[in-house]
């Protein structure tokens, strides 16, 4: 089984990331690869951070790795807070700071319309790769759901009827912005025969 090292310690994206690879591959975190670092978001896009992430690690490593970086762009709001999405209420901040807000700067807001963002930088023989996984819907007025993390109660992807808290995980995968970008690297690890 070929390892690919996730330049990530979020246990939430490993997780949804592992559901939809299945068995294909063995995902290690930074910290189950005993790598113990907390690699900078610097750059004003979702391409240019997912690229630092991966880069960095393979710089350390010389492994096949990959990173994501997602955001929420809002329409509203010019495409925020996009890049800053999990740093929009502070760093350091909880996820229900940036919740509310959100809500708070969106309150009498008549467009709702926004989307989730996901790209992935993917490093495998010394070359980047990057696939971007997408996912429309509206910013609700107010939370709903209990599972999922980050904005996930509070956003509705189209032509779902519900928040991502309120799924399953499986149903989850079939809106997914990440789940999306993964669907693109499998396609790619198939063109490769990996």
């Amino acid at each position: 089984m070929h390892t690919l090292l996730f330049a990530s310690n979020n246990t939430h994206k490993a997780d949804e990331i592992r559901r939809v690879l299945g068995d294909r591959f063995q995902i290690l975190t930074l910290r189950e690869a005993g790598i113990h670092l907390d690699i900078p978001e610097p750059h004003d896009t979702l391409e240019g951070n997912a690229r630092e992430k991966s880069t960095t690690i393979h710089r350390i490593t010389g492994q096949d790795c990959f990173s994501e970086d997602s955001g929420l762009e809002v329409d509203a709001l010019g495409g925020e807070p996009g890049v800053r999405s999990a740093r929009y209420a502070g760093e350091g901040a909880a996820p229900s700071a940036h919740i509310e807000k959100l809500l708070r700067v969106m309150k009498g807001q008549s467009n709702r319309r926004a989307r989730f963002r996901t790209v992935i930088s993917l490093i495998m023989g010394g070359q980047e790769y990057q696939f971007t996984g997408t996912s429309e819907g509206l910013i609700l007025e107010v939370p709903s759901g209990t599972r999922g993390f980050g904005y996930d109660p509070v956003f509705e992807p189209t032509g779902a009827g519900k928040s991502f808290a309120e799924m399953q995980p499986e149903e989850k995968n079939r809106f997914s912005h990440r789940a999306r970008a993964m669907t693109k690297l499998i396609e790619f690890f198939d063109k490769m025969g990996i």
